[in-house]
């Protein structure tokens, strides 16, 4: 077995050595600085080279500390980043079982030199995290005795279950130890769930790092202050492990929520939650030996390479494809936002903030718009209350947005964006009026979910200024903007548009004008087929179950609720006029609207799914046993059945809409589905799903992807 993967290509991270001096007589320390040699935006990765060099270092510094020649080891990283994990791109490289076996035990070959440093030799061992530390960056600090923050790091966190991956340098055996059992859930499967790494005082509250410094000074203080540990000024506390029962009883917790939030759908919360029982009993060679195991199964999985498709999409998203030169947009200094809804005020909000410019809303009676600025007050309250926005901030915003019912406020506009009803009459009725008001060089743009910007503007003197730029609910949280280009946008409104959005730190993906654009032309299809299957007879708990292997995050009738039953049989009703009887229509959707009922009931516990509201069966009909005839003249389908038609269904669509030229690749259809839908990394949006379950070769008699992009290579 080679030391080193040969299939890797990294830019290696170094491990640059220098002795520091500590204060107060405590002797030499060995600082471990970890640095790729780029600058501050090209964050350290952790690669087989890169892991080779710290391991060579590390094994000169015990050689130093079984001599007496040092105190202490110190470890940290270039400017902003410790290290921003594993090498991600690389990891889809590795072709064999052993190969991932092997990179596993690198990782623990290096970091248990820091471990196990001060049992051997008397010399403890500092992680001084400096910046970002995520996934194996992370567990080089938490191989260490002690830990340090500096108060402006971006990020801390074991990010790998949301990738596909398990922690698997460590991280699995020493974070409930650190932390206790009921933090290392949180730590390893509920925080990478969300998203959402830890801040440094979190990181301290909880136990991951041990002291926090300013960063001004970081370095020295870290320095001064593991002295005083080296002397013994300062004695760190360590919990005791927690009991066997405690224990169990977590971890059986965890399992039911990841049994009924995850299933089957992805295997990597599954194996972490396994890593964990463990750890509470396993020596540690076990566990790191688990540890390289599990993460060799993980690599070598379909959902890991999907994972790492969906990373890299999400990163490069950041270039939208098709976007004209930059350069042509035009300048941005008042908006007008035409509405005072939820929508346009959550989108007014969003405009004062990040593009620093005036905003005015504008509806037709003052009612609705002191509504809407009360929204925009009560956000930016709210958010300074939680200490997401400083007073000053949320003063200026809300200072920056005014209301009006008069139509000529918008002639100082640059940039106006409508956010009425959905209906084409009456957008185009509001463009009409503002093409009246506003200057030749404004950009007119349109919030529309579904319908055809190219219509709306088909009137307009100057059909060229109208760009579509749809937001998706809640506007402050989704991270996509789709980029309408009707037939006769201009390049210059499309640089606007783009230029908008990622001031508004959203990622855009140019969508032709077709009908649902791209995320709702495929959501709602689900939603419909799923509507359909009812009308047939299936029962709607079996139903609304059905979807389970897929890992969305949320089933087909809690995505109704919040998308609005309202909401969707509009959709559902204009795609299928634009698009035929492919959509599916649904009678008892159409009812539950007209009563105003609920489709979901409670959610039996936080964090857990809203269960289908079973009254609702009623609007569609008796439930039918799968297999015999249905209303629909075919037969009930089981939950099987009903997941069968649905990616059937996604199939045909996406294979249309690249045929259409709706987009230019399935990769965008994929990074849509990622940031609009929120379909799982693990899935890699939905064309690797349906390549890698056959889907695309037996509909379409080809595959969406390359073999080997997004899964294990044939």
């Amino acid at each position: 077995m080679p030391e080193t993967p040969s299939t890797f290509s990294e830019r290696v991270t170094h491990s640059l050595v220098r002795d520091v001096q500590m204060p107060g007589g405590a002797g030499v320390l060995a600082l471990v600085t970890l640095d790729n040699g780029l600058d501050h935006t090209k964050p350290n990765t952790l690669g087989p080279a890169g892991i080779a060099e710290l391991k060579a270092a590390l094994e000169v510094v015990r050689t130093r500390a079984e001599a007496g020649e040092i105190a202490a080891v110190g470890v940290t990283g270039k400017p902003y980043f410790v290290a921003a994990g594993a090498d991600l791109k690389g990891i889809t490289s590795v072709r064999s079982h052993d190969e991932a076996v092997e990179l596993g035990r690198m990782g623990h070959a290096a970091y248990t030199i820091l471990g196990d440093l001060r049992a051997a030799t008397g010399v403890p061992t500092f992680a001084f995290v400096n910046g970002l530390a995520l996934g194996g960056g992370l567990e080089v600090a938490l191989n260490c005795d002690y830990r340090t923050v500096a108060s402006d790091a971006a990020a801390l966190g074991l990010p790998e279950t949301g990738i596909g991956l398990v922690p698997g340098w460590g991280g699995a055996y020493l974070v409930p130890r650190l932390v206790g059992v009921e933090k290392a859930v949180e730590v390893i499967l509920t925080r990478p769930a969300a998203n959402k790494p830890y801040k440094p005082a979190e990181a301290l509250q909880i136990g991951l790092v041990d002291a926090l410094f300013e960063a001004a000074d970081f370095l020295e203080q870290s320095i001064i202050w593991a002295a005083k540990v080296v002397t013994g000024e300062i004695e760190v506390p360590r919990r005791e492990l927690d009991p066997q029962p405690v224990w169990d009883g977590v971890v059986a917790a965890a399992k039911a929520q990841v049994d009924t939030l995850v299933g089957a759908s992805r295997p990597a919360p599954h194996r972490a939650l396994e890593l964990i029982a463990a750890a509470g009993n396993a020596t540690k060679a076990d566990a790191f030996a688990a540890e390289d195991q599990a993460l060799a199964d993980l690599i070598m999985s379909d959902e890991m390479r999907a994972s790492i498709y969906a990373f890299n999409l999400v990163g490069g998203g950041k270039k939208p494809q098709g976007a004209p030169d930059p350069q042509l947009a035009r300048p941005v200094t008042r908006v007008g936002v035409v509405g005072a809804g939820l929508m346009a005020a959550q989108m007014a909000f969003l405009f004062a903030q990040r593009l620093g410019v005036p905003v005015v809303m504008r509806d037709l009676d003052q009612e609705r718009v002191d509504k809407g600025l009360a929204f925009v007050r009560e956000t930016a309250e709210k958010l300074a209350g939680r200490g997401r926005l400083s007073p000053d901030a949320a003063a200026r915003i809300v200072a920056s947005v005014s209301g009006t019912t008069d139509l000529n406020e918008f002639a100082s506009c640059d940039f106006v964006i409508e956010a009425v009803t959905e209906v084409m009459g009456l957008k185009k009725k509001v463009f009409a009026e503002l093409e009246g008001v506003i200057t030749p060089e404004t950009v007119l743009a349109t919030n529309t979910s579904a319908l055809s910007v190219t219509e709306m503007a088909a009137d307009l003197q100057h059909p060229e200024r109208v760009v579509g730029i749809h937001f998706f609910n809640p506007v402050a949280q989704m991270p996509l903007v789709e980029v309408i280009n009707a037939e006769r946008t201009s390049d210059e409104a499309l640089a606007t548009a783009f230029a908008i959005t990622k001031k508004l730190r959203k990622t855009a993906i140019m969508s032709a004008d077709r009908p649902g654009f791209i995320v709702n032309r495929l959501l709602l299809l689900v939603m419909g087929q799923v509507m359909e299957a009812i009308e047939g007879g299936t029962p709607v708990e079996v139903a609304d179950r059905a979807l389970a292997p897929l890992g969305l995050p949320m089933p087909t009738f809690e995505l109704t609720d919040l998308v609005g039953p309202a909401v969707a049989q509009h959709v559902l009703t204009s795609l299928r006029e634009n698009l035929g009887d492919r959509i599916p229509a649904s009678a008892g959707l159409a009812k539950i609207v007209e009563d105003g009922t609920r489709v979901v009931l409670d959610a039996p516990a936080k964090g857990l799914p809203k269960p289908v509201n079973p009254a609702i069966q009623e609007y569609f009909g008796p439930a039918l046993s799968p297999g015999e005839p249905g209303r629909s003249g075919q037969s009930v389908l089981d939950a099987d059945g009903v997941l069968d038609s649905v990616l059937s269904a996604l199939t045909v669509e996406i294979g249309l809409m690249l045929d259409e030229g709706v987009v230019p690749g399935p990769e965008q259809i994929d990074l849509a589905m990622i940031l609009g839908a929120g379909w799982g990394f693990h899935t890699g949006g939905i064309t690797p799903y349906l390549d890698r379950t056959g889907y695309s070769e037996k509909i379409l008699g080809r595959r969406f992807l390359p073999d080997g992009v997004a899964n294990v290579p044939s």
